[in-house]
């Protein structure tokens, strides 16, 4: 057996000649446990926040959306169509229509955007999963479905025969329009439902069938602003956006989901490495007290550290025993803290030990990912405080 190592294990777990070594070397090793633990929660805790605020751009975003390269629009042919469902892991496509519009309800204005969608768009969006009241959009023309924060806005309910819900856009043109009334295209429709993603979108979007968007806004047949795209699961998403660039000629900007919500991924990342970088700085606070449980260690065993080397071991085998003491202590501490952070997630995931409202626990999710980080994060802490502490042994000690 190696002989450092042997030593080092055997100062670990033996008590030391006074309660106060033994004290200060059980609080290290208990900071050791501590840091893990919370790192691990903070990480998983973290990884289902994002998980929960991501999963609403799954009912509402696509997998893939065309944009025109320039101008507002895209021409979609007949043959261009064909071709598009030709295309290996394109499930579904829907054509869209949006523009931003002023709309009216009993004398009360809102700026938001008019989305015209065809048929396929509920194949496309899991529209029943966003919907909270009413229903979704039939063919008729005279209908649309709002969100919940411009429905608040504007006191606008769902099939009120009463009133309808107005929907002006500007005309096309050049210089200021003689007659004020001819300055707006305007359409009139009846709210049939009321959708909710997130308080964003929920003051964004009117939905209402192409055709209407289309009248609105005085388009032509095969003009279209976005075209929205399903893919099947497990398909390369790089091969299907090649495969659409050659269709339109390379005249058109492809996103993917994550590129719909950038702002909100970095938002996400950047609030998980702030708590990262945090909890990671008490970690190192806490483990810096096993640089001082070693020192304290290299006092109380003095003189067997003199016996040791009197009868052949080097300093440097010397300074070992006590770099793989520490960083013992630190490996098993890490381990323990983790599965103890493990055993609190696994609590909160099934019996909701916190919540966020009185029905919501906190979302939390475990990874991987966090059982290597954290593991690698403290191990490495450790072992520098511990190659610290190690490194104040030196000559004048040993003589």
């Amino acid at each position: 057996m190696n002989f450092p190592y042997y030593i080092a294990k055997r100062y670990l777990f033996s008590s030391g000649s006074s309660n106060a070594i033994n004290i200060i070397t059980g609080i290290a090793a208990m900071g050791v446990v501590i840091g893990a633990m919370a790192l691990f929660i903070v990480l998983s805790g973290f990884a289902g926040l994002k998980d929960f605020s991501l999963q609403f751009s799954t009912y509402f975003d696509p997998d893939i959306k065309i944009f025109p390269a320039s101008g507002k629009t895209i021409t979609f042919t007949d043959s261009q169509k064909e071709k598009l469902k030709a295309i290996e892991g394109i499930t579904y496509f829907s054509e869209i229509i949006e523009e931003r519009v002023f709309l009216e309800f009993k004398e009360k204005p809102f700026t938001a955007y008019i989305k015209g969608v065809d048929q396929n768009y509920t194949n496309v969006i899991a529209t029943d999963s966003i919907i909270v009241f009413g229903d979704w959009l039939t063919n008729n023309e005279a209908q649309v479905v709002v969100g919940n924060g411009i429905s608040r806005a504007l006191s606008l309910g769902v099939n009120d025969y009463r009133d309808v819900l107005k929907i002006f856009v500007p005309r096309p043109g050049k210089g200021q329009p003689t007659d004020p009334t001819k300055a707006f295209n305007h359409e009139s429709a009846i709210n049939i439902g009321i959708y909710s993603v997130n308080e964003e979108q929920d003051e964004k979007y009117v939905f209402s069938t192409l055709s209407l968007a289309r009248k609105l806004l005085r388009l032509p047949e095969g003009k279209i602003t976005n075209i929205e795209i399903n893919l099947e699961e497990g398909i390369e998403e790089s091969f299907v956006i090649d495969q659409i660039q050659k269709i339109f000629e390379n005249d058109v900007v492809i996103k993917n989901r994550v590129q719909l919500n950038d702002t909100l991924y970095k938002m996400l990342n950047t609030e998980n490495l702030v708590s990262y970088l945090v909890v990671t700085l008490i970690a190192i606070i806490a483990l810096f007290n096993v640089a001082g449980a070693i020192i304290m260690m290299v006092i109380d065993k003095k003189k067997n550290i003199k016996t040791l080397y009197n009868i052949g071991a080097t300093l440097p085998e010397i300074k070992k025993i006590f770099l793989i003491q520490g960083s013992l202590m630190t490996v098993l501490g890490s381990l323990l803290g983790l599965f103890l952070g493990f055993i609190i997630i696994i609590l909160q995931q099934q019996f909701g030990l916190i919540m966020i409202t009185s029905v919501l626990p906190y979302p939390t999710k475990i990874t991987v990912t966090s059982f290597f980080v954290v593991f690698i994060t403290i191990t490495v802490i450790g072992v520098v405080a511990s190659l610290l502490a190690s490194s104040r042994i030196n000559q004048r000690l040993l003589k």
